[in-house]
């Protein structure tokens, strides 16, 4: 098994839920965390410690993303006009892995992740390599044609496991879509149950 996998499985062993929805989450076996310590029983949450497991659950989710980036997501969503909260989902879900992650391009955030780093993306007919780049309403996402092919994707847009949500428009023949609009927390198909009011609370400690 890879670091990689490794880690993703620990995220969701520590956070104690299916992050990702996968059939093969160990969550689905031992729901207790990782390590010796896993499974001593638990004392009652302090607020700090749901705030904190509700801000490592929506970091986790989008593939793992550094304390540092997170919190200029954080930073931008109060400048915004609006509700912090819904300003944060929307943010984190206009990055491009984030969407090609919801065009089915790939299996899971860090897969998606690692597929635009790659340089196997293109935006508006151009290349980008940046997994937080920010698309826009409108924006025309598709996969290079050299890696129409490839098996990763293949399997990606096949799987059964997850519906395009209502706020993107695919076409997994052409392997091309587009960000209709920004969504609301609503609008997200996420597996569990994310709370960025708690995570705004979090940060305005």
């Amino acid at each position: 098994m890879s670091k990689r996998l490794e880690s993703k499985y620990k995220i969701n062993r520590r956070l104690g839920v299916n992050l990702w929805g996968r059939a093969k989450s160990p969550v689905n076996r031992r729901e207790y965390g990782p390590g010796q310590h896993g499974q001593r029983r638990r004392q009652k949450p302090s607020d700090y410690s749901i705030q904190l497991m509700a801000k490592q659950k929506l970091k986790g989710y989008y593939g793992n993303i550094s304390e540092k980036q997170f919190r200029r997501y954080y930073d931008e969503a109060v400048r915004r006009k609006g509700d912090t909260s819904e300003n944060l989902i929307g943010l984190l879900e206009r990055r491009l892995d984030a969407v090609i992650y919801r065009l089915k391009f790939a299996m899971t955030p860090f897969a998606a992740r690692q597929f635009v780093s790659h340089g196997h993306v293109l935006v508006n007919g151009k290349r980008v390599n940046i997994p937080s780049y920010l698309v826009k309403e409108g924006d025309v996402i598709e996969v290079r044609e050299k890696s129409k092919q490839l098996a990763i994707v293949l399997d990606a847009v096949q799987s059964a496991e997850r519906d395009v949500p209502e706020y993107i428009e695919v076409d997994h023949r052409q392997m091309k879509g587009t960000f209709i609009r920004v969504p609301q927390l609503s609008d997200v198909p996420y597996p569990v149950q994310m709370e960025p009011n708690l995570v705004v609370e979090f940060y305005s400690r």
